[in-house]
């Protein structure tokens, strides 16, 4: 009886998504978005161009992956803290968001990926599903913690209060109108808590 194995092809078939993925990340990050294309990201991951089109109907859709991918290794996943302490947290997630989006790993993906969003409504929609819309979910739920412990007011809207945590420091990011310090992470969480609480 022959002991040799066969080859796995669901392992061969991760190892290829995770080339395709890290290579779209690093052709991003050096060349921009309006220079890569499926043929770069081939070439760079080692597989054809019909591996990818398998898995991904678009260059967006494979940027879009490549950026979750960042987070799939993330034990924290998406759950923020509960110290009990609104402002506490707050600061920590702020201070956190905005050294990410200053991370250049991470600022070439972003671009890359808010670019697409913009041109691509099947893209913008994915994006709500799988990833705006569950993180989201997950801020209200820590902000209704807040409100039942006191420290937010029982009426406050809570998509406002996440839509002015976040727009400013999204909007200077963007535009690059400014530094994204932890002080100016800082001065949005204290500007938020002074409109919401009770």
């Amino acid at each position: 009886m022959s002991t040799t194995r066969r080859p796995d092809p669901a392992r061969r078939s991760e190892r290829s998504r995770r080339a395709i993925l890290d290579a779209t990340r690093d052709l991003v990050t050096e060349l921009g978005y309006a220079r890569i294309s499926i043929e770069a990201i081939a070439a760079r991951a080692g597989v054809g161009k019909q591996t990818i089109y398998r898995w991904w109907p678009s260059k967006g859709a494979v940027i879009f992956d490549a950026f979750l991918s960042l987070s799939e290794d993330d034990d924290a996943g998406t759950a923020l803290p509960d110290t009990g302490d609104i402002e506490a947290d707050l600061r920590a997630v702020m201070r956190a968001t905005a050294a990410e989006f200053a991370d250049p790993a991470f600022e070439a993906p972003i671009r890359a990926l808010n670019t697409e969003i913009i041109n691509d409504p099947d893209l913008a929609a994915q994006y709500r599903e799988r990833l705006a819309g569950p993180v989201d979910e997950v801020k209200r739920e820590r902000l209704r913690s807040a409100q039942r412990a006191g420290q937010l007011a029982a009426d406050a809207d809570l998509d406002v209060v996440l839509e002015l945590l976040y727009a400013p420091l999204y909007q200077r990011w963007l535009l690059r109108t400014g530094p994204l310090t932890p002080e100016y992470a800082d001065t949005l969480v204290d500007a938020v808590l002074r409109a919401f609480r009770p």
